[in-house]
């Protein structure tokens, strides 16, 4: 196993914000087309602005664990991806486990070597979201399913298309149960299908492939499946949550930012609660410039799935509410296990209560350097905005979390002025 690697982050609060930061490719983007590259049978699929972030790096040793040939070049941020000899059906579990999205490489192992088999399924502890509706919509095109306790084997001599119909628009499993119907036999419909912009971007590449794929953006897909998929060249829109994060940062150091690559339409709730908030944007073409030079005001969220406040960005939200004049409300209906934070921000001297699904943040409340952990990558970002905030230094543990959604975080922060360090030790303390 060699050495633990132990990632920290260590902030140094009180500067204001100033300057351009470049937001990265989307992470929910670009995970299912790494999945959607693996259904081309022939050819190279090339990924341009691609995140460099740690759910990335798993991806990519995914593919290349089940037979792809994969280029990650980096300084590019472009992936090549050649995925013409797939060799086995195995996700394993020391790379599933530390990975959620390891689920959308099933569609292509289904359809390209007959079976899946996922050793284990990891990415972030939210409570009670599973992953059964991916493998009832499997079965209902088809395909048979069997859940043992570490494994799960999943098998298809050749899929079926077939009404689908999701209990809750989760994007993965829209995603996923489209990558499935596009070289499934027949027509798929999907019934309550998530509206993410994500989502969107990945129908864009599968249709460039040779999908056929109608209703993105309605609730209502339709898929017409085809014999085969041809390699492509895709650029990864930005990331939303990426944006939402560093607009925040702006907003909790009362700074002044240009966003590069930021689209004020990707935002839409969070744009319009961070507006109520007093923070304020303009839009240059692809710059958006966002500022906040008045006290922020409290804040009522209700989270939901999109076009309604990103849950993703709840937690950044909740640690803004902690300097604005007044009791901010939050009610939290997406995921349980969101408000790990409100106990670290507390500790830092927030006064942040929480009961079941809702939390009251009682502001304004000074923030004070402290050690914390991330629970999750959101809370996890939200305690680096905290620590920008707070007087003295942060330490945040758990940093991996961190580095999973947002890549070069530190030296996109340190360029706008914050004090922001990327640390690393080893188990044994060196």
């Amino acid at each position: 196993m060699g050495v633990e690697f132990m990632v920290s982050y260590r902030v140094r609060g009180g500067n204001v914000l100033r300057g351009t930061a470049f937001i990265q490719g989307a992470k929910n983007a670009v995970l299912p087309m790494i999945g959607a590259a693996l259904l081309a049978a022939e050819g190279r699929t090339v990924l341009r602005n691609v995140p460099v972030i740690e759910d990335v790096r798993r991806a990519v040793e995914l593919a290349e664990a089940i037979g792809a040939k994969v280029e990650f070049h980096e300084s590019e941020r472009t992936l090549v991806i050649d995925a013409s000899r797939l060799t086995s059906p195995v996700l394993p579990a020391e790379i599933a486990r530390r990975f959620r999205g390891s689920v959308l490489f099933v569609p292509a192992l289904l359809h390209r070597l007959g079976e899946a088999i996922i050793e284990g399924i990891g990415g972030c502890n939210l409570g009670s979201r599973n992953l059964d509706f991916h493998y009832l919509g499997y079965k209902r095109l088809g395909a048979m399913v069997d859940e043992g306790e570490a494994v799960i084997h999943i098998k298809a001599g050749g899929l079926l298309g077939a009404p689908l119909y999701l209990d809750t628009p989760s994007h993965t499993g829209t995603e996923n149960l489209i990558m499935a119907a596009s070289l499934a036999r027949g027509t798929t419909v999907i019934e309550n299908a998530a509206l993410e912009p994500e989502v969107l971007d990945v129908i864009t590449m599968l249709s460039r492939m040779g999908a056929r794929i109608r209703g993105g953006g309605t609730g209502f897909i339709t898929v017409e499946g085809v014999d085969e998929l041809t390699a492509v060249e895709h650029t990864v829109m930005p990331d939303r949550l990426d944006a939402g994060v560093f607009a925040m940062a702006a907003a909790i150091t009362g700074g002044d930012v240009s966003l590069v690559g930021a689209s004020l339409e990707h935002l839409g709730v969070v744009r319009w609660k961070l507006e109520q908030m007093g923070v304020e944007f303009e839009e240059h073409g692809a710059v958006l410039q966002v500022r906040r030079d008045r006290p922020l005001r409290p804040i009522n969220v209700i989270t939901d799935t999109y076009p309604g406040f990103a849950t993703d960005l709840q937690s950044p939200l909740m640690t803004v509410a902690c300097l604005a004049e007044g009791s901010s409300y939050i009610h939290e209906r997406i995921f349980d296990g969101r408000f790990a934070l409100a106990g670290e921000l507390n500790k830092m001297g927030a006064n942040v209560e929480v009961e079941g699904s809702r939390a009251v943040v009682h502001g304004p409340t000074p923030l004070h350097g402290a050690g914390v952990t991330a629970h999750d990558l959101r809370s996890g970002i939200a305690l680096v905005l905290a620590g920008l905030a707070a007087q003295g230094e942060t330490s945040i543990g758990s940093g991996y979390l961190i580095d999973r959604g947002h890549g070069a975080l530190a030296q996109r922060m340190q360029a706008l002025g914050a004090d922001v360090v990327r640390e690393i030790s080893t188990s044994d303390g060196r």
